[in-house]
């Protein structure tokens, strides 16, 4: 089963949304390299539909199941901060939208509005919780236990940022967020002037898997695969699905295209765990 989690594209041209912001949502690593080798992947020379045909079309159904529980269509909401800078109400929005279209959303560790927000603004809603795991377990802990307590249906790891890309627009623009703007779901847990670059804590290994385990009851979804190795491993540690993702192109540059890795792994494990596709140029 395929499920494409699609990086929100904001409609610039319909909002007052400064420059550093659109460059920000449009920002890739380095020289662009994972983001060209994406688009090229997708010309009609490399990747293309099989159409079958006399087969019964006259009632057709959209909706699919994504771990047990079912939404309206085979596509979901991937996990990106900083909301509020493409539209007041943040995060609070997308989960409305992803509500009214009876899908997934999963909420990044670095919204602009607080995992309490979001659940209240879309109370019934279809939602996991993307965690960035920090030096300061603590708050990783705290951030876990508050999201299943919350009702968010599961947890996402963040597995290929130990260390943020090298992303030459936010370099260029010394990308802040502005002052009005606060990352909720950290506010008071770490000094307000540390870089994200040494909050991350980059010792995290498989075997951080089990710790995760022992704080929640959660599914556990492993984000950033991009190797059949890896998904394997992901199988033997027991987590419950992969997202294939290369972080929209804006981590390792020279990474592979996602829907190039995606066509691999579809054979690769057999133990009833899920592939899903983030594609996100």
């Amino acid at each position: 089963m395929l499920i494409s989690l699609l990086v929100p594209i904001a409609a610039f041209q319909e909002v007052n949304v400064d420059l550093v912001s659109i460059q920000l949502q449009k920002q890739k690593s380095h020289q662009a390299a994972t983001i060209l080798k994406g688009v090229l992947f997708l010309l009609p020379c490399r990747i293309r539909f099989r159409p079958r045909m006399l087969r019964d079309v006259s009632m057709l159904d959209t909706r699919t199941k994504i771990l047990g529980t079912e939404i309206s269509f085979p596509v979901g909401i991937a996990p990106t901060g900083f909301h509020q800078l493409a539209w007041p109400d943040g995060e609070k929005s997308t989960a409305r939208a992803a509500k009214a279209m009876g899908t997934c959303y999963i909420a990044s560790t670095y919204s602009t509005c607080s995992l309490e927000e979001i659940a209240a603004a879309a109370p019934g809603g279809f939602r996991w919780f993307q965690l960035y795991i920090h030096r300061n377990r603590a708050v990783s802990r705290q951030l876990v236990q508050q999201a299943e307590a919350l009702g968010f249906q599961g947890l996402v790891l963040t597995a290929d940022l130990p260390y943020t890309g090298k992303r030459r627009n936010d370099v260029r623009n010394g990308f802040r967020l502005p002052p009005h703007m606060k990352l909720k779901n950290l506010e008071g847990a770490f000094e307000v002037s540390s870089p994200l670059l040494f909050l991350l804590d980059p010792s995290v290994t498989w075997d951080d898997i089990y710790w995760l385990r022992s704080l929640t009851h959660l599914p556990i979804v492993i984000k950033g695969i991009l190797t059949k190795e890896d998904a394997e491993l992901a199988v033997r540690h027991g987590v419950q699905g992969i997202i294939v993702s290369n972080h929209g192109g804006r981590q390792l540059d020279g990474a592979p295209a996602t829907v190039s890795e995606k066509m691999d792994h579809s054979s690769g494990t057999k133990s009833g765990n899920r592939s899903y596709c983030q594609c996100s140029w």
